[in-house]
């Protein structure tokens, strides 16, 4: 039995994890693709309402751990820095459980050029150079509602919506937004029901986040954003990135809106990744990927305290 001072992950695994980072670097540097280290303390943080961060006092003043790198990275990308990509820490609040830790280990990367399908096979090729290779479904986040719900989520009335998550799932609250009700559908009934390697695309516009909009082949307006799963479990989600400064910061206001509706720190965006934008941003798409989650199915492990060395004490 280990006692409370020891490492959680055996050192075997910690072996396999160190293997497990120098495939990945190989991987890029094969590529051309540059390594870069951003800082993880910083005095803005993302406005994003589903994602809180980790606040901290520096020189007095609030700062934030970040939740990813992707404002730094963005900055480079404006400044020429061709493609690039970020293995190290990032911070998260109130996650913590099976398969979060406060603390967990990123990959992201961007390819300039890229759309959105294009950073799929990219990440697929870079999954299963780590991984045992296997079969792949690719479905639209609309095909998915239509084939468990047989509604189109990016039409559908919000009356409608909720009708069918009281359905589903024991709902003990009440919401008039969509996407609260989608994202239930989505988590409990669409991610269990996702046996194998899945890539889910074509989010809904109010989901973009960072993403480009576009519009899909029924004439319903869509986020190019991308998500990667391995038997239910969220491991990346990638954007054909937005470049359109004006649009962000519509996007940051709504956000900053919807955070004091609901209660949530204020937060103010960062006027530095708005004004990279402005500059001049290249074309290019991005994903996010969680290292730990990839190492604990590389290695068999059902919790995340198993792959990583020491847990939040």
């Amino acid at each position: 039995m280990k006692t409370q001072w020891q490492p959680s992950a055996d050192i075997s695994t910690l072996k396999t994890r160190a293997e497990f980072l120098a495939k990945i670097r190989q991987f890029f540097h094969d590529q051309n693709v540059l390594e870069v280290d951003t800082p993880v303390l910083a005095s803005f943080t993302v406005t994003d309402p589903n994602i809180e961060s980790i606040a901290a006092t520096c020189n007095g003043k609030t700062a934030y751990l970040q939740t990813s790198p992707e404002f730094f990275m963005k900055r480079l990308l404006a400044a020429g820095s061709g493609d690039i990509y970020y293995l190290g820490k990032s911070f998260r609040d109130e996650e913590f459980g099976a398969k979060h830790n406060p603390e967990f280990t990123m990959l992201e990367w961007y390819r300039v050029g890229y759309n959105d399908h294009q950073l799929i096979e990219n990440t697929l090729e870079l999954i299963f150079s780590l991984l045992p290779e296997a079969p792949v479904t690719k479905l639209s986040y609309k095909s998915l509602f239509e084939k468990h719900f047989n509604v189109n989520p990016h039409t559908v009335s919000v009356n409608k919506i909720k009708m069918i998550a009281q359905q589903y799932c024991d709902v003990q609250f009440d919401s008039d937004d969509v996407d609260v009700w989608l994202n239930l559908l989505f988590t409990h009934v669409i991610e269990p029901a996702m046996q194998g390697w899945f890539v889910v695309y074509d989010f809904p516009e109010s989901q973009g986040a960072l993403a480009k909009k576009a519009i899909n082949e029924d004439g319903d307006v869509i986020a190019k954003r991308f998500e990667i799963y391995c038997d239910g479990l969220e491991l990346g989600n990638g954007y054909w990135e937005l470049t359109d400064a004006k649009e962000q910061r519509q996007r940051f206001e709504n956000d900053v809106r919807q955070r004091k509706l609901h209660g949530y720190r204020d937060i103010h965006y960062d006027e530095n990744i708005l004004a990279a934008l402005d500059s001049g941003m290249p074309e290019c798409a991005g994903i996010a990927m969680g290292v730990d989650r990839l190492l604990m199915i590389k290695t068999k492990k059902l919790i995340i305290n198993d792959v990583i060395s020491f847990v939040f004490e």
